[in-house]
């Protein structure tokens, strides 16, 4: 949730940090500050959940194994939406990306059967990614339904690189914060991190 919070004080000191350094924010970094304010406008907490796409995805994933798709510049954003899911939610959550996850995943949507309804495949996408990615998303989403596997294509803001990440970063963050809520549980500790920590301090 640190991106969440940075978020929401960064408009009053943007200006200064760049005064201090000397220097005037790149146009990208620029753009992309201004793309993630108007998403701050779009997904914080008083905005009802008809309208705030975040909660209503966390409501979708709610009780259910997040698994996140992402390719090319999106992989790390997958990787980021997993570990905010299980740290922030304390939820399951996986990730995988294109191509890969093509040459095998799709396989294994039909085993154990039982698993399907307990599965929310998040798909994270952007117009930057090459046309013949694109199509993978289209036709993986095709698979999913297929095999009665819950499943959305969240899309990037910006259009910039830069913000089309960012604001994919941003909203898995909120995303991750409502389903804490969700959960009824605090998204700050980290228990389990803080055991094993212990553990290994312990161990000769």
């Amino acid at each position: 949730m640190a991106l969440v919070a940075f978020l929401q004080k960064l408009t009053p000191v943007k200006t200064q940090m760049f005064d201090k350094l000397g220097r005037k924010p790149d146009i990208q970094i620029e753009e992309m500050i201004k793309d993630l304010e108007k998403l701050l406008g779009e997904l914080k907490e008083t905005v009802p959940a008809n309208s705030n796409r975040a909660k209503q995805l966390a409501a979708g994933l709610q009780g259910k194994v997040a698994v996140i798709y992402g390719a090319g510049a999106l992989s790390e954003v997958a990787r980021r939406w997993k570990t905010q899911i299980n740290e922030n939610s304390k939820s399951w959550a996986f990730y995988e990306v294109f191509p890969e996850l093509n040459h095998n995943s799709v396989v294994g949507y039909q085993f154990p059967s039982e698993l399907a309804s307990k599965i929310y495949v998040v798909l994270l996408r952007c117009p930057s990614l090459h046309p013949r990615i694109l199509t993978r998303y289209q036709v993986t989403s095709e698979i999913l339904k297929q095999s009665g596997i819950s499943h959305e294509t969240i899309n990037s803001q910006g259009g910039s690189q830069l913000s089309q990440m960012m604001s994919l970063v941003y909203m898995g963050d909120w995303v991750s914060y409502y389903l804490a809520i969700l959960n009824e549980t605090d998204p700050t500790p980290v228990k389990a991190i803080d055991y094993l920590k212990k553990r290994l301090s312990q161990a000769k």
